[in-house]
């Protein structure tokens, strides 16, 4: 992937700033790991990977899966991890992030009250 400067970024390296943006947000309990979807394993992408990024059309497309804690309200949470990726990935990279897809994929229900 090819940056303003001509730096090549791997798309690797933009699934770990997602994930610590994703982490940063109060509400996200963890990343969870993706459901087995059978398009991935013919491709031998990772099967269980919570997060994954794609180039399509010159921007990127990030795909997150979340567990979401138990007291969090799982809109509020969802639309502040799209905003917190995209703009984490954006001023790290200066690539366009045209979709961040926020999947939870379950709830915590280990938490303590006090949390």
């Amino acid at each position: 992937m090819a940056g303003r400067s001509g730096l090549s970024i791997n798309l690797e390296v933009i699934e770990s700033m997602a994930a610590m943006a994703t982490l940063e947000v109060p509400g996200v309990a963890a990343m969870a790991a993706k459901t087995v979807d059978i398009r991935n394993v013919i491709a031998r992408r990772s099967v269980f990977k919570p997060v994954h990024a794609e180039i399509k059309n010159g921007a990127v497309v990030i795909n997150l899966y979340i567990t979401i804690s138990k007291t969090a309200n799982a809109k509020q949470v969802g639309e502040a991890v799209q905003l917190s990726v995209k703009d984490k990935v954006q001023s790290m990279t200066s690539n366009a992030v045209t979709k961040v897809n926020v999947n939870i994929a379950g709830v915590d229900l280990t938490e303590s009250d006090e949390d």
